[in-house]
């Protein structure tokens, strides 16, 4: 440097992400509490479904509705949320998380009361508006309660309650399966929903901040996606391709009046842009939905490929389809607080890893075996890549809609959030149901039609991941 040279602007390093222990000291510990409780409850009835669900189906049968229980659940689920950031404009955190946890409960008795298939599906969908408005709830509220600083970590708390749920899901569903009382998980869930409601009314606001501005709902979209989703499961109910060919095209001429209303309705789902196929929203919409379903398809048959292909009891089947979601909440914790460089490398790597472990699942799942511990550990290897990777990308994704989202629209951006992970996993469920029962899981069933339905899904769901890839490149180019 010459003596006359000017000097160089100090460099100044951006500051430190705050700690972990903020979100869980002062006021924010129970704000922390109540927003994670809702989504343990969502997702810990999501764990017990998917365990005690093959024994359901053996008690009241309904094996042709397998995918169903999953599909109106979740799109419920899409309804509620939907609904959820008008609900808490009107009524406040307090009011809505309340009637969210006494619809959910009242899901959850009717479905511990079936005595056949139709009785349970309308007990999960009930389940299902209530635990949307919940989940949303939990997301909706992080802007809200926390300074943007805490927004990543908190979004990483929020999706890492899904670990806490396999933890507790599959043993509640599992040990209730086992003693041949199925019905007793749905009743275990009634009392939780209370008490969870309770500290609701003592923790969140009695009224929102500002009143909502416009009295339309997007009742056109949602309805339209709610119709999509379910042509798309009924068409897929028998094996007849013809009856497959006719939900497909059904599902994509109600999605062509959702996307016309989207772009110029006057109360969209998603923030402006978000269609654009050019712009970084629609990239990260489509990278979102891509994990989503990836992660759906595994989680919804592989309980049912595990006990009739590999030999384990509902307790262990429930455990181990559960390791791709504790796969999910390890790599959310340990890729949360990053920044820098080690955020596109976080990105990149969650559809690799998903495309290695769909792969893996592919070759390994179909094959039927003894299901001794050298069988079932590369099963569960694979799982755990799959969530593992999902976990890595998840909360910088959601964290960058919150932030590119145009201003004015950054509550929308948060319920959007919810909205396109329920409606990709609903989607998911429904093409998941089609593809199994095409491949023959239903006829001619048993051992032979379990492991062509198995073999079929992988192969076909594989493609997510390596579509992702594509998108999450299309991010990172965008945003530099």
């Amino acid at each position: 440097m010459t003596p006359d040279a000017p000097a160089p602007e100090p460099q100044t390093a951006p500051p430190p992400a705050p700690a972990w222990s903020a979100l869980f000291t002062g006021a924010n510990a129970l704000r922390t509490l109540i927003l994670a409780g809702g989504v343990v409850l969502h997702a810990v009835n999501v764990y017990v479904a998917a365990t005690i669900l093959p024994s359901v189906v053996h008690d009241i049968g309904g094996l042709e509705y397998y995918a169903w229980n999953t599909t109106l659940f979740v799109t419920a689920s899409i309804v509620g949320a939907a609904l959820s950031s008008r609900a808490l404009a009107l009524y406040g955190g307090r009011g809505t998380y309340g009637a969210g946890a006494a619809i959910f409960a009242m899901g959850a008795v009717t479905c511990a009361m079936a005595g056949s298939m139709p009785v349970m599906l309308a007990g999960r969908t009930v389940q299902g508006f209530g635990g949307g408005l919940l989940l949303a709830l939990s997301y909706a509220m992080i802007r809200i309660v926390y300074d943007p600083s805490l927004w990543s970590r908190a979004v990483g708390l929020v999706s890492a309650m899904w670990g806490v749920a396999t933890l507790i899901g599959p043993a509640l569903g599992g040990m209730f399966a086992q003693a041949r009382f199925w019905r007793g998980a749905f009743w275990s869930l009634v009392p939780v929903a209370a008490g969870f409601a309770l500290l609701a009314m003592a923790v969140l606001p009695r009224r929102a901040a500002a009143r909502p501005t416009t009295s339309t709902l997007a009742l056109g979209q949602v309805g339209l996606m709610a119709a999509a989703v379910l042509a798309l499961s009924a068409g897929g109910i028998s094996h007849d391709t013809r009856s497959a060919a006719m939900g497909l095209a059904a599902f994509v001429a109600l999605m062509v009046p959702w996307a016309w209303l989207e772009r110029r309705g006057r109360q969209p789902l998603l923030p402006a842009g978000a269609l654009r196929p050019r712009s970084q929203l629609c990239a990260l919409y489509l990278s979102m939905g891509l994990l989503a379903v990836s992660v759906t398809t595994s989680e919804i048959f592989v309980p049912l490929f595990l006990q009739v292909l590999h030999r384990q009891s509902p307790l262990m089947a429930g455990y181990l389809a559960a390791s791709m979601s504790a796969g999910w909440s390890v790599g959310s914790i340990l890729s949360a607080g990053r920044h820098g460089r080690a955020v596109p490398r976080a990105m990149m790597a969650a559809p690799v890893l998903g495309l290695i472990g769909m792969g893996m699942l592919w070759a390994l799942l179909p094959v039927p075996t003894a299901g001794g511990w050298r069988d079932v550990a590369p099963i569960c290897a694979a799982l755990v890549m799959v969530g593992l990777g999902v976990g890595l990308a998840w909360p910088h994704l959601l964290t960058r809609v919150l932030r590119i989202a145009p201003a004015g629209q950054r509550d929308l951006a948060s319920t959007s959030l919810t909205t396109v992970q329920l409606f990709c996993t609903a989607l998911a469920a429904a093409l998941a149901g089609l593809v199994a029962n095409a491949a023959g899981l239903d006829a001619p069933g048993g051992v032979a039609g379990t492991a062509s339905a198995a073999w079929w899904l992988f192969a076909v769901f594989s493609l997510c991941p390596l579509a992702c890839i594509a998108s999450v490149a299309r991010v990172l180019y965008l945003s530099r």
